[in-house]
């Protein structure tokens, strides 16, 4: 006990990497036989779907890399498009005709299309919850033979994303594998019951050691929970720290407890899943947001999913997001399914000002290892953007508040560097002259996009900005004040 707190205090006095701060953007990946069926049901958001059906909500959600659970649930969507479509063939069956998509997959263009959109990292799915992993791993499956690509997707992407000069990381399904529990999920408590004893937590550790070892990847972010007790898993992060002293671990590293041992009790199951129903219900509309996971004694970074902090955190956070409601591609989503780009840089910037980064998903599909072209087109319009006004967001930190509004109601957003505070007016700025209400400010600046000088005058309590011209830019003009 004592040597298991003496290793959490030492993971917690090791500062973060200047690196994770100053990168803002990654792209998160997801991919696998799951983009085979690409289905889901397009019934909203995941806080929806636990909100509208909660008795059946993991076998109703939009994720489509749930596919395997969710056809296992008589009467779900994916259950009935599964019968259509594929008869009685077993989900295993995906991984062939994935595989061969991989003749069509071009790593480096890949990481070229990541690197134009301006980020600076990348984070790979190598296992889900399907338990499939993406590289020829050296640990044997016990339950599931041959559960492994041929091919070492992990190892080639890792090559050329840092040949293209990003950060390359991994994803881990610890708390979920289907392969070692199979038992359809239905309910928030099945879920959390679910993670795998018995042989799983030596699997999952011996694993997470190769990727360690094999990979050095400079971000390690699990999902849902760890298998083991705490002792072994700060275990696993210090080695890991001496592996890669600039690596960075993520939040959802929940480790094995009593309480969640006792959630495997179908009678305790029932009771907390009838106290997480009626919460739903009295959160009423609140209740379809996002996910927040909970704190725990030591990450580098907290993960709200599909969700974000309103107010600047002290602690570092990345959002993560796909560009529809489903990280995995669905074949039925269309462009009135995915979220703008103008909403999904004004999100970036509101987590950057706040103190968070942004993981951004793209969902492959199989077939062709192509990105959809209304992921694309998002990723384009990042670069784009990130290419006038890059210097308001990398290597900056939180200024002394996040949020501002004009005198127009055009809401701005601040952030700050050595020596200069950047502010980014969000939306189209059509006159020359602009009012950002209660804020003391002085120096000289500099609009971002042109580089042409903004005259800066105080206006009573405010803040006056006269440009050399308008700006039409929907996503926003981004000035840099040197103070």
């Amino acid at each position: 006990m004592a040597s298991t707190a003496r290793t959490l205090a030492e993971l917690n006095a090791r500062a973060l990497p200047d690196w994770y701060q100053d990168a803002k953007f990654g792209i998160f990946i997801h991919w696998g036989a799951f983009a085979i069926p690409g289905f889901a049901p397009r019934l909203g958001s995941i806080g929806e779907a636990f909100a509208r059906d909660y008795d059946r909500a993991v076998a109703m959600v939009p994720y489509t890399e749930w596919y395997w659970n969710a056809i296992k649930v008589p009467g779900t969507p994916s259950a009935e498009f599964h019968r259509a479509h594929y008869g009685d063939a077993p989900y295993e069956d995906f991984k062939q005709p994935f595989e061969a998509g991989l003749d069509h997959w071009d790593p480096a263009a890949w990481a070229e299309a990541f690197r134009d959109a301006g980020a600076r990292y990348v984070v790979l799915v190598t296992k889900h919850h399907d338990g499939l992993c993406l590289w020829p791993s050296r640990i044997a499956n016990p339950h599931q033979a041959g559960w492994t690509t041929g091919r070492d997707i992990v190892g080639e992407l890792a090559a050329a994303v840092r040949a293209a000069g990003l950060r390359f990381g991994v994803y881990y399904s610890g708390g979920i594998d289907w392969t070692f529990n199979r038992r359809p999920l239905r309910t928030l408590g099945d879920f959390i019951a679910s993670t795998p004893g018995g042989d799983y937590p030596a699997y999952a550790m011996a694993q997470v050691r190769e990727l360690i070892d094999r990979y050095e990847p400079s971000v390690l972010w699990n999902d849902i929970s760890w298998p083991t007790r705490p002792g072994p898993l700060y275990r696993l992060f210090a080695d890991y720290y001496r592996a890669v002293p600039d690596g960075v671990v993520n939040d959802r590293w929940v480790a094995a407890s009593l309480q969640r041992d006792l959630l495997k009790i179908p009678l305790v199951r029932r009771y907390v899943d009838r106290k997480i129903k009626a919460a739903i219900a009295r959160q009423g509309p609140d209740a379809s947001q996002g996910i927040i996971p909970p704190e725990i004694p030591h990450s580098d970074f907290r993960t709200p999913e599909y969700a974000a902090f309103a107010e600047i955190q002290e602690k570092k956070w990345e959002a993560t997001r796909g560009m529809s409601h489903s990280f995995g591609f669905n074949r039925n989503d269309d462009e009135s399914d995915y979220a703008s780009a103008d909403t999904l840089l004004h999100d970036f910037i509101n987590a950057v000002s706040r103190n968070g980064n942004l993981l951004l998903n793209i969902g492959p599909r199989a077939t062709d290892a192509g990105i959809p072209d209304e992921q694309l087109r998002r990723l384009k319009r990042f670069g784009a953007w990130l290419r006038a006004n890059g210097d308001a967001i990398y290597g900056t930190r939180p200024w002394t508040q996040s949020d501002g509004e004009t005198e127009c109601g055009l809401a701005v957003r601040f952030t700050a560097a050595p020596g200069r505070v950047n502010l980014i007016v969000k939306g189209p700025v059509a006159d020359t002259r602009l009012v950002i209400k209660n804020l003391a400010l002085s120096g000289k600046g500099v609009r971002l996009g042109d580089g042409s000088p903004v005259e800066i005058e105080a206006r009573g309590p405010d803040l006056q900005l006269t440009f050399a011209s308008s700006c039409v830019d929907t996503v926003g003009t981004a000035v840099s004040v040197a103070v």
